[in-house]
């Protein structure tokens, strides 16, 4: 199978929440730029406006829709309206919850088959434990990404990134794995790809400027 993106992808997501100086498109657009320039060969967006944003730097975009609901735990991608404007944008890859939990939507079995089937974009899986790595893939998903590791009420968040889970995916699932969450450090990167990982999703270490100086200026005051 020819992927959207190739093997060794070190993949970067652009997104600032409303509370972020760099909010906004315009800023999306340039941090696009600006992860292609250092060698990034995909870019992770969220909400038609940033993906249309980040589609000037001319690499595959994972598109994703962020619809926040204090009645389900379903945040990433929930149903098929939110992931078909997301392909109207320019998405090449449309990123969704594939865990169990309930949300405003179809379940995602459903949902990869009709994004991949009526809307014909690959579809990348955010799961968090092997057994939904492996329904995903079942179920039609082409990436299978860590993302939700830690994340979910019943998997524990560990200090650093989830390699164990990436090791678990890679002998156990033929669909390219990709490593997402806490990888923070070019070593940890490297790390995911010695572990099994087809490709590495590192976001806040690279485009959050102010989690960065946080993690400096921690360092400086001794704190």
């Amino acid at each position: 199978m020819n992927y959207k993106l190739p093997k060794g992808s070190l993949i970067v997501s652009c997104q600032a929440r409303a509370d972020n100086p760099l909010h906004g498109s315009v800023f999306m657009a340039a941090m696009a730029l600006a992860a292609r320039d250092g060698g990034a060969a995909g870019i992770r967006a969220n909400g038609a406006e940033d993906v249309k944003a980040v589609k000037a730097a001319g690499l595959p975009v994972i598109g994703i829709n962020k619809v926040f609901s204090d009645a389900y735990p379903v945040y990433i991608t929930p149903n098929f309206d939110s992931a078909r404007v997301l392909v109207e944008a320019g998405a090449d890859i449309i990123a969704l919850d594939c865990t169990p939990r309930s949300r405003d939507g179809e379940a995602p079995e459903v949902l990869i088959r009709r994004i991949r089937d009526e809307l014909g974009a690959e579809v990348f899986a955010d799961i968090s434990t092997l057994e939904e790595g492996i329904a995903a893939e079942q179920w039609g998903a082409t990436y299978i990404s860590t993302t939700l590791a830690g994340y979910t009420e019943y998997t524990t968040k560990t200090p650093g990134p989830d390699l164990d889970l990436v090791r678990a995916l890679a002998a156990r699932v033929k669909a390219p794995i990709v490593a997402e969450g806490r990888y923070n450090t070019p070593e940890l990167a490297r790390a995911a790809i010695d572990a099994g990982a087809y490709a590495v999703v590192v976001g806040t270490m690279i485009t959050n400027p102010r989690e960065i100086t946080k993690v400096f200026a921690k360092e400086v005051l001794g704190a």
